[in-house]
């Protein structure tokens, strides 16, 4: 097989190209602020889609349980989140942002969105909605056939 003109190896390499050099300008701003990835990650979802439990965002960030509770107790300590016991299901933890934490979020999620724009300058706005959207499938079908 001529590995040079095989268009999925070619499309895995631009893809894995492209997610190291975005997530590296997201990273060096996110850095800025304290954080890493992971710790703002958790943060915005707790900011856009309200409580969480803690399973849940281990599905949302993609990261594992045992993550999610150590990723938690950091932003515990720095105030930026607490954890609440469910009133129905004691066994159940939810994840809440705090009012420092909204605080933080709402002072640095503009520029961070500006960071993202200026990472994906390279395309035109039609050219990021053709790749949102074939991304979307792919991604879809990849893990369908996972």
């Amino acid at each position: 097989m001529d590995t040079t003109k095989n268009s999925s190896l070619e499309l895995f390499i631009a893809l894995s190209r492209a997610n190291q050099w975005v997530n590296a300008h997201a990273d060096r701003d996110i850095k800025k602020l304290g954080l890493n990835r992971t710790e703002f990650g958790v943060l915005e979802l707790l900011y856009h889609k309200g409580p969480q439990p803690l399973q849940r965002i281990g599905t949302k960030v993609l990261m594992s349980s045992g993550n999610i509770t150590y990723v938690v107790d950091k932003l515990e300590k720095k105030d930026l989140v607490r954890r609440n016991a469910s009133v129905t299901d004691r066994r159940l933890i939810f994840a809440q942002i705090t009012e420092r934490g909204e605080q933080f979020i709402e002072k640095v999620f503009p520029n961070h969105t500006q960071v993202i724009e200026n990472a994906v300058k390279g395309l035109t706005e039609e050219e990021k909605k053709t790749a949102s959207q074939l991304l979307k499938k792919l991604g879809l079908y990849a893990e369908k056939y996972f």
